[in-house]
Protein backbone atom coordinates (compact mmCIF):
# COMPACT_ATOMS: atom_id res chain seq x y z
CA UNK A 1 0.00 0.00 0.00
CA UNK A 2 1.89 3.20 -0.98
CA UNK A 3 1.96 5.92 1.86
CA UNK A 4 -0.81 8.42 1.94
CA UNK A 5 -1.17 12.07 1.33
CA UNK A 6 -0.97 14.28 4.35
CA UNK A 7 -4.29 16.01 5.34
CA UNK A 8 -6.71 16.44 7.93
CA UNK A 9 -6.93 13.90 10.42
CA UNK A 10 -10.19 12.08 10.88
CA UNK A 11 -11.75 10.17 13.94
CA UNK A 12 -15.04 9.41 12.90
CA UNK A 13 -15.60 6.53 15.76
CA UNK A 14 -15.95 6.99 19.37
CA UNK A 15 -17.78 6.66 23.23
CA UNK A 16 -18.32 8.77 25.91
CA UNK A 17 -19.99 7.99 29.36
CA UNK A 18 -23.44 8.79 27.90
CA UNK A 19 -22.77 5.08 26.20
CA UNK A 20 -20.05 2.85 27.56
CA UNK A 21 -17.06 5.24 27.52
CA UNK A 22 -15.23 6.72 30.49
CA UNK A 23 -14.90 10.05 29.81
CA UNK A 24 -17.51 13.05 29.42
CA UNK A 25 -18.08 13.55 25.58
CA UNK A 26 -16.76 17.25 26.31
CA UNK A 27 -13.40 15.67 27.89
CA UNK A 28 -13.45 13.12 24.97
CA UNK A 29 -13.61 16.10 22.51
CA UNK A 30 -10.23 18.06 24.61
CA UNK A 31 -8.45 14.14 24.25
CA UNK A 32 -8.85 14.13 20.44
CA UNK A 33 -7.72 17.91 20.21
CA UNK A 34 -4.77 17.11 22.11
CA UNK A 35 -4.39 14.32 20.05
CA UNK A 36 -4.47 15.92 16.71
CA UNK A 37 -7.73 15.24 15.01
CA UNK A 38 -9.35 17.91 13.68
CA UNK A 39 -12.37 16.35 12.32
CA UNK A 40 -14.15 14.23 15.28
CA UNK A 41 -17.33 12.47 15.82
CA UNK A 42 -19.04 11.05 19.01
CA UNK A 43 -20.99 7.57 18.16
CA UNK A 44 -22.12 6.44 21.53
CA UNK A 45 -24.07 3.18 21.61
CA UNK A 46 -27.91 3.39 20.79
CA UNK A 47 -28.04 7.58 21.90
CA UNK A 48 -27.69 10.66 20.50
CA UNK A 49 -27.87 12.38 23.91
CA UNK A 50 -23.89 13.28 24.25
CA UNK A 51 -24.03 15.17 20.61
CA UNK A 52 -25.21 18.62 21.95
CA UNK A 53 -22.14 18.71 24.37
CA UNK A 54 -19.94 17.40 21.82
CA UNK A 55 -20.61 19.52 19.19
CA UNK A 56 -20.63 22.51 21.78
CA UNK A 57 -17.11 21.40 23.49
CA UNK A 58 -15.63 20.81 19.68
CA UNK A 59 -16.64 24.02 18.37
CA UNK A 60 -14.83 25.95 21.18
CA UNK A 61 -11.75 23.66 20.64
CA UNK A 62 -12.01 25.20 16.24
CA UNK A 63 -12.27 21.21 15.57
CA UNK A 64 -14.63 20.09 13.29
CA UNK A 65 -17.33 17.93 14.72
CA UNK A 66 -19.62 14.81 12.79
CA UNK A 67 -22.92 13.97 14.74
CA UNK A 68 -23.49 10.26 14.89
CA UNK A 69 -24.67 7.01 16.77
CA UNK A 70 -23.28 3.20 16.60
CA UNK A 71 -26.22 1.57 16.53
CA UNK A 72 -26.58 -2.37 17.30
CA UNK A 73 -28.09 -4.79 14.71
CA UNK A 74 -28.29 -8.79 14.75
CA UNK A 75 -28.05 -10.16 11.47
CA UNK A 76 -27.88 -14.23 10.32
CA UNK A 77 -28.25 -14.60 14.39
CA UNK A 78 -25.27 -11.93 15.55
CA UNK A 79 -24.53 -8.62 16.65
CA UNK A 80 -22.80 -6.45 14.15
CA UNK A 81 -22.56 -2.51 14.85
CA UNK A 82 -23.73 0.07 11.84
CA UNK A 83 -22.41 3.74 13.09
CA UNK A 84 -24.21 6.80 11.55
CA UNK A 85 -22.66 9.28 10.38
CA UNK A 86 -23.29 13.17 9.93
CA UNK A 87 -27.00 12.34 11.55
CA UNK A 88 -29.90 14.75 12.51
CA UNK A 89 -29.74 14.38 16.51
CA UNK A 90 -33.35 15.30 16.75
CA UNK A 91 -34.66 13.34 14.05
CA UNK A 92 -37.97 11.95 15.54
CA UNK A 93 -37.87 8.74 13.62
CA UNK A 94 -34.32 7.90 14.49
CA UNK A 95 -34.31 8.35 18.10
CA UNK A 96 -37.86 6.75 18.27
CA UNK A 97 -35.78 3.30 17.17
CA UNK A 98 -33.31 4.20 19.39
CA UNK A 99 -35.08 4.24 22.30
CA UNK A 100 -36.79 1.01 21.51
CA UNK A 101 -32.90 -0.64 21.16
CA UNK A 102 -32.14 1.01 24.72
CA UNK A 103 -35.27 -0.79 26.37
CA UNK A 104 -33.73 -3.40 25.18
CA UNK A 105 -30.29 -3.05 26.54
CA UNK A 106 -32.03 -2.84 30.12
CA UNK A 107 -33.63 -5.95 29.91
CA UNK A 108 -30.69 -7.54 29.22
CA UNK A 109 -28.61 -5.87 31.94
CA UNK A 110 -30.78 -7.35 34.48
CA UNK A 111 -30.78 -10.87 33.31
CA UNK A 112 -27.23 -10.71 33.03
CA UNK A 113 -27.33 -9.75 36.52
CA UNK A 114 -29.42 -12.88 37.48
CA UNK A 115 -27.41 -15.03 35.94
CA UNK A 116 -23.88 -13.94 37.32
CA UNK A 117 -25.79 -14.26 40.81
CA UNK A 118 -26.63 -17.85 39.92
CA UNK A 119 -23.05 -18.40 38.84
CA UNK A 120 -22.17 -17.32 42.56
CA UNK A 121 -21.97 -13.82 41.96
CA UNK A 122 -24.41 -11.76 43.66
CA UNK A 123 -24.50 -7.93 43.25
CA UNK A 124 -23.08 -7.30 39.88
CA UNK A 125 -26.04 -5.68 38.53
CA UNK A 126 -26.63 -3.17 41.39
CA UNK A 127 -22.36 -3.09 41.05
CA UNK A 128 -22.61 -2.19 37.17
CA UNK A 129 -25.34 0.58 37.69
CA UNK A 130 -22.78 3.20 39.23
CA UNK A 131 -20.44 3.08 35.95
CA UNK A 132 -23.30 3.63 33.76
CA UNK A 133 -24.30 7.35 33.78
CA UNK A 134 -27.01 6.33 31.61
CA UNK A 135 -29.19 3.62 33.51
CA UNK A 136 -30.98 2.84 30.16
CA UNK A 137 -27.52 1.52 28.70
CA UNK A 138 -26.05 -0.70 31.58
CA UNK A 139 -23.49 -2.94 28.65
CA UNK A 140 -21.16 -5.78 29.59
CA UNK A 141 -17.79 -3.10 29.48
CA UNK A 142 -19.82 -1.32 32.96
CA UNK A 143 -20.25 -4.90 34.55
CA UNK A 144 -16.45 -6.13 33.64
CA UNK A 145 -15.37 -2.78 35.15
CA UNK A 146 -17.47 -3.27 38.29
CA UNK A 147 -16.30 -7.07 38.13
CA UNK A 148 -12.58 -5.62 38.30
CA UNK A 149 -12.62 -3.25 40.49
CA UNK A 150 -13.96 -5.09 42.51
CA UNK A 151 -11.83 -8.00 42.64
CA UNK A 152 -13.77 -11.01 41.16
CA UNK A 153 -11.78 -11.01 37.99
CA UNK A 154 -7.97 -9.44 37.50
CA UNK A 155 -8.91 -7.37 34.18
CA UNK A 156 -11.15 -7.03 31.43
CA UNK A 157 -10.35 -9.82 29.02
CA UNK A 158 -10.70 -12.55 31.86
CA UNK A 159 -14.08 -11.07 32.69
CA UNK A 160 -15.28 -11.68 29.15
CA UNK A 161 -13.46 -14.65 28.43
CA UNK A 162 -14.97 -16.49 32.07
CA UNK A 163 -18.53 -15.19 32.34
CA UNK A 164 -20.05 -12.50 29.40
CA UNK A 165 -18.69 -12.97 25.93
CA UNK A 166 -20.94 -14.37 23.21
CA UNK A 167 -21.30 -18.05 24.24
CA UNK A 168 -20.33 -17.50 27.65
CA UNK A 169 -22.15 -18.42 31.09
CA UNK A 170 -23.64 -15.08 31.87
CA UNK A 171 -24.07 -13.52 28.34
CA UNK A 172 -27.78 -12.97 27.62
CA UNK A 173 -28.38 -13.06 23.52
CA UNK A 174 -30.93 -10.38 22.18
CA UNK A 175 -32.19 -9.90 19.30
CA UNK A 176 -31.67 -5.80 17.94
CA UNK A 177 -32.63 -3.80 15.70
CA UNK A 178 -32.80 -5.59 12.35
CA UNK A 179 -30.23 -4.22 9.42
CA UNK A 180 -33.16 -2.45 7.28
CA UNK A 181 -34.38 -1.05 10.40
CA UNK A 182 -31.22 0.85 11.55
CA UNK A 183 -30.03 1.69 7.87
CA UNK A 184 -33.42 3.14 7.29
CA UNK A 185 -33.33 5.29 10.46
CA UNK A 186 -29.54 6.68 9.26
CA UNK A 187 -30.79 7.84 6.15
CA UNK A 188 -34.10 9.25 7.54
CA UNK A 189 -32.05 11.43 10.13
CA UNK A 190 -30.01 12.54 6.73
CA UNK A 191 -26.77 10.21 7.66
CA UNK A 192 -24.28 7.88 6.11
CA UNK A 193 -24.65 4.26 7.41
CA UNK A 194 -21.33 2.67 7.74
CA UNK A 195 -20.45 -1.02 8.73
CA UNK A 196 -18.54 -0.27 11.67
CA UNK A 197 -15.12 -2.90 12.41
CA UNK A 198 -16.19 -5.39 10.10
CA UNK A 199 -12.87 -7.36 11.33
CA UNK A 200 -14.42 -8.55 14.30
CA UNK A 201 -17.38 -10.43 13.06
CA UNK A 202 -17.59 -14.01 12.94
CA UNK A 203 -18.96 -14.67 9.34
CA UNK A 204 -17.91 -17.16 7.06
CA UNK A 205 -16.80 -15.61 3.54
CA UNK A 206 -20.12 -16.82 2.04
CA UNK A 207 -22.21 -14.97 5.06
CA UNK A 208 -20.07 -12.04 4.12
CA UNK A 209 -20.32 -11.29 0.68
CA UNK A 210 -24.44 -11.78 1.98
CA UNK A 211 -24.04 -9.08 4.38
CA UNK A 212 -22.21 -6.73 2.27
CA UNK A 213 -24.48 -7.08 -0.51
CA UNK A 214 -27.81 -6.79 1.56
CA UNK A 215 -26.11 -3.81 3.45
CA UNK A 216 -24.91 -2.41 0.21
CA UNK A 217 -28.77 -2.71 -0.92
CA UNK A 218 -30.62 -0.98 1.45
CA UNK A 219 -28.49 2.13 0.98
CA UNK A 220 -25.27 1.33 3.20
CA UNK A 221 -22.48 3.36 1.66
CA UNK A 222 -19.21 2.32 3.84
CA UNK A 223 -17.44 0.50 5.85
CA UNK A 224 -14.62 0.99 8.43
CA UNK A 225 -11.02 0.14 7.06
CA UNK A 226 -8.91 1.57 9.11
CA UNK A 227 -10.44 0.60 12.57
CA UNK A 228 -9.38 0.79 16.38
CA UNK A 229 -10.25 -3.19 16.03
CA UNK A 230 -8.17 -4.09 13.06
CA UNK A 231 -4.83 -5.11 12.81
CA UNK A 232 -2.33 -3.56 9.89
CA UNK A 233 -3.25 -6.79 7.48
CA UNK A 234 -6.95 -5.84 8.13
CA UNK A 235 -6.31 -2.52 6.89
CA UNK A 236 -5.22 -4.13 3.48
CA UNK A 237 -7.84 -6.62 3.37
CA UNK A 238 -10.77 -4.01 3.96
CA UNK A 239 -9.18 -1.82 1.63
CA UNK A 240 -9.76 -4.45 -0.96
CA UNK A 241 -12.92 -5.19 0.63
CA UNK A 242 -14.01 -1.24 0.36
CA UNK A 243 -12.85 -1.07 -3.49
CA UNK A 244 -14.70 -4.57 -4.70
CA UNK A 245 -17.87 -3.63 -3.52
CA UNK A 246 -17.98 -0.18 -3.93
CA UNK A 247 -17.74 1.21 -0.60
CA UNK A 248 -17.14 4.53 0.87
CA UNK A 249 -14.37 4.11 3.64
CA UNK A 250 -14.09 5.56 7.27
CA UNK A 251 -11.93 5.60 10.01
CA UNK A 252 -12.06 5.43 13.66
CA UNK A 253 -10.14 4.60 16.23
CA UNK A 254 -13.35 3.75 18.54
CA UNK A 255 -12.04 4.60 21.49
CA UNK A 256 -13.53 3.90 25.04
CA UNK A 257 -10.82 4.82 27.43
CA UNK A 258 -7.65 6.12 28.19
CA UNK A 259 -6.45 2.98 29.36
CA UNK A 260 -8.61 -0.16 27.72
CA UNK A 261 -8.99 1.09 24.48
CA UNK A 262 -6.33 -0.49 22.25
CA UNK A 263 -5.95 2.33 20.11
CA UNK A 264 -6.22 6.41 21.26
CA UNK A 265 -8.10 9.23 19.59
CA UNK A 266 -6.10 10.26 16.05
CA UNK A 267 -3.62 7.48 16.30
CA UNK A 268 -4.94 5.69 13.22
CA UNK A 269 -2.75 5.67 9.77
CA UNK A 270 -4.77 8.13 7.43
CA UNK A 271 -7.47 6.13 4.92
CA UNK A 272 -4.83 4.53 1.80
CA UNK A 273 -4.94 6.88 -1.13
CA UNK A 274 -6.62 4.36 -4.04
CA UNK A 275 -10.40 4.69 -1.31
CA UNK A 276 -13.31 7.27 -1.07
CA UNK A 277 -13.00 8.80 2.06
CA UNK A 278 -16.55 8.60 3.53
CA UNK A 279 -16.32 12.34 4.11
CA UNK A 280 -16.75 13.23 0.72
CA UNK A 281 -20.81 12.04 0.93
CA UNK A 282 -21.29 15.64 3.08
CA UNK A 283 -18.41 17.94 2.59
Amino acid sequence: MSAPAAGPVYDLHSHSTVSDGVLRPADVAARAHRNGVQVWALTDHDETGGLAEAAEAASVLGMDFVPGVEISVTWAGRTVHVVGLNIDPGHVELNAGLASTRACRAERAQRMGQRLAELGLPGCYEGALPYADNPELVSRTHFARYMVDSGLCPDLRSVFNRYLADGMPADVPIRWASLEDCVTWILAAGGVAVLAHPGRYKYSELEFDALYGVFRDLGGSAIEVIAGGHTPEQYVEYAHIARYYGFLASTGSDFHSPTESRVDLGQLPPLPPMLTPVWTAWS
